[in-house]
């Protein structure tokens, strides 16, 4: 086996001007491929996640998470001081990450036109709620407006329930994955071209971007889908079902598994019922089908249910909360949380990089750190 070697983005050097998620979970996943992340805070505050409850020891604990494998730099943007020290950072820089109103780093002579007249090599990204441009440009734009603008409000939840926004903040999630992976593009093509460029990636658009399914729909037959609680949108059986204890979700969706998932649970007559023959009879008649199922699941255990249907080689999975989660041991298994050190904190878990390489794995370093730990030079 081929000896582990530097993580693949090392030598990159990130500047990052960002609050709450999107700017600051894209730059870190750069961070955890290796780069380099200089987080830009303002004095006294920093990012407004250092503030977000629950607290451990002061430092806000979602912050020492998402800010993970950074330094940190207070300096304000405003004065001369700041402003000169910023572009000093941004000089040895290859990526400034920025979520900032459309506009606000302009107005401080830091846009990506002030800066690639001197850096013509910079990758300048942009997250913000509607794009750099457009009628909504101006208009603020948080997780919760991008879900419901973009549709995914429309189909979470369950019909007749009201709307519902997915659990986690999807959106900004979503945008800066998309800020991470233009970046690393805007990088491979500079060394190409030698040249850098801005990536403009907005919550909405993001948002708009995973309706696969829905825009087959509508774009196919004109159909709307609507909210179909933990049911998939075209295939059946794919949805959660109860048991006595809980529910499983199970994914019967082509012919050879609903075939082993009829068998797995001793539900012999359904396939040859005309309502359940294929797909289209299934979704057809799918509150009949639901039902027939759970005459069965609802007498069986979740324990009982998963046994039968991995036996069969069905796909099926608990619905784990997240005590049950974090402690998973297929999560340890894998060795996918690990503890990252803060200098007054100590041990601090993380979530691991779902990235794995074979011979340049991810970085994993420090927690979110310390407002203006690496500051030097001109005063914050």
């Amino acid at each position: 086996m081929t000896a582990p070697t530097a993580p693949p983005l090392t030598g990159v050097t990130v500047v990052e001007v960002g609050s709450f998620i999107a700017a600051p979970w894209a730059s870190m996943q750069l961070a955890d491929l290796g780069a380099r992340v200089v987080k830009v805070e303002t004095p006294g505050t920093g990012d407004f996640v250092r503030g977000n409850a629950p607290l451990v020891q002061g430092e806000g604990s979602a912050f020492l998470r998402i800010n993970r494998n950074k330094e940190s730099v207070a300096l304000d943007l405003k004065s001369e001081e700041g402003r000169a020290a910023f572009l000093d950072l941004v000089a040895d820089a290859d990526v400034l990450v920025e979520n900032l109103r459309p506009g606000a780093m302009r107005r401080l002579g830091l846009g990506y036109e002030d800066l690639a007249a001197d850096h013509p090599r910079l990758v300048y990204a942009s997250a913000s709620g509607w794009g750099q441009d457009g009628p909504l440009a101006q208009q603020p734009g948080l997780d919760v407006m991008a879900q419901a603008r973009s549709g995914l409000m429309s189909i979470t939840g369950f019909p007749d329930s009201g709307p519902a926004k997915v659990g986690v903040p999807v959106c900004d999630l979503v945008c800066a994955l998309y800020v991470a992976l233009g970046v690393t593009a805007a990088l491979r093509e500079r060394d190409r071209s030698g040249q850098g460029q801005h990536l403009d990636v907005s919550l909405y658009e993001s948002g708009v971007s995973l309706a696969v399914w829905e825009a087959g729909r509508y774009f196919g037959d004109g159909g709307v889908a609507g909210p179909q609680g933990a049911a998939h949108q075209s295939q059946a059986p794919y949805q959660a079902v109860v048991t006595t204890d809980g529910h499983v979700t199970v994914g019967a969706n082509t012919p050879g598994l609903w075939l082993r998932f009829c068998t797995a649970l001793g539900l012999d007559a359904l396939p040859e019922d005309p309502r359940f023959v294929d797909n289209s009879a299934r979704m057809a008649n799918r509150p009949a089908l639901i039902a027939a199922i759970e005459e069965v699941t609802s007498t069986l255990t979740t324990a009982q249910v998963l046994d039968a249907l991995q036996g069969g080689g069905v796909p099926c999975a608990p619905i784990q909360t997240y005590d049950e989660v974090f402690t998973d041991e297929a999560l340890t298994a894998r060795d996918f949380l690990w503890e990252a050190e803060h200098p007054t904190i100590g041990p601090v878990t993380q979530l691991g990089s779902p990235m794995r390489f074979s011979r340049t794995p991810t970085r994993r370093d420090n927690a979110g750190p310390p407002l203006g730990s690496s500051t030097t030079g001109a005063p914050a």
